[in-house]
């Protein structure tokens, strides 16, 4: 298998100047007012509860609007992700906004080696993540390495009901793999998920689905109790054209038509034992 961080990391570090520019990301919204908080953490608050004063890491952090919304909630945030033009601009909209982020770049896999073993009341990883990693289980490994005792995991993310779905066809039609395989899925399409008119060279992507039993076991087996399975019949970006409708208050794509079909999105909580 070609090395998929390589192929993904091209991918990533072209995109993510186009998403700092995009009103998508609202970069200047959060310049602008200093209670600006991103559509997917406005979304997360009623279940992620009260996070002031944690010490919390949100791996595959991106540009840093998630966790820039995080710190704004008071929690003492620390980003980690493989893409070096993206944590630049992630360092630069903590500065312009007098956040106090710590940003390291790393692969997820190696994220204990580089932040410490233990050192986490909270790991948070936000929409669109874990479909970029071959092995569900190690993530959890890595998870559980990562969290104090008493410590939490939050992730809402892509359900893999979606991640099965062929959104090319004129019907919804059910094509990729629901669960983990050992070969990734391959993609070579131009474009990004925000509204933009840069053209990008680096359009091959390797991605993998991972069931839903598959993520709980992964949890499990690294020692945590899970304490809060929830799924919704929404997803923040346009998953599907053509089938999907925008709330925007919510700022949240779903069905248009009797969208109770579909589990676009879950939410996990799980805590480490004491």
């Amino acid at each position: 298998m070609t090395d998929y961080v390589t192929v993904n990391r091209a991918n990533w570090d072209e995109r993510a100047p186009a998403h700092a520019a995009s009103a998508d990301y609202g970069y200047q919204k959060f310049v602008a007012d200093p209670t600006h908080l991103s559509g997917v953490v406005t979304f997360d608050q009623p279940l992620l509860g009260d996070v002031s004063g944690a010490r919390g890491v949100h791996l595959q952090c991106h540009i840093g609007t998630d966790t820039l919304s995080l710190s704004r909630l008071g929690a003492r945030m620390t980003g980690l992700d493989f893409s070096a033009p993206a944590l630049e601009i992630a360092r630069r909209l903590a500065a312009e906004t007098g956040a106090e982020i710590d940003y390291h770049e790393s692969d997820v896999y190696s994220a204990a080696d580089v932040l410490g073993a233990g050192e986490f009341d909270l790991v948070y990883t936000g929409i669109g993540a874990i479909c970029w990693l071959p092995d569900i289980a190690r993530w959890g490994e890595v998870v559980g390495k990562l969290l104090k005792p008493g410590g939490r995991l939050f992730i809402r993310d892509m359900h893999p009901m979606l991640g099965t779905l062929d959104e090319t066809q004129p019907q919804i039609t059910p094509k990729y793999p629901y669960f983990e395989q050992a070969e990734p899925l391959v993609f070579d399409e131009p474009g990004t998920y925000v509204d933009t008119d840069v053209s990008f060279q680096h359009n091959r992507t390797h991605e993998w689905n991972h069931g839903l039993g598959e993520i709980v076991t992964a949890l499990l087996d690294a020692g945590l109790t899970l304490t809060r399975l929830v799924e919704h019949d929404s997803v923040p970006w346009n998953a599907l054209p053509g089938f999907m409708t925008l709330n925007e208050a919510t700022e949240e794509w779903r069905l248009t038509e009797d969208p109770q079909r579909l589990a676009a999105s879950f939410t996990i909580e799980a805590v480490k034992a004491r």
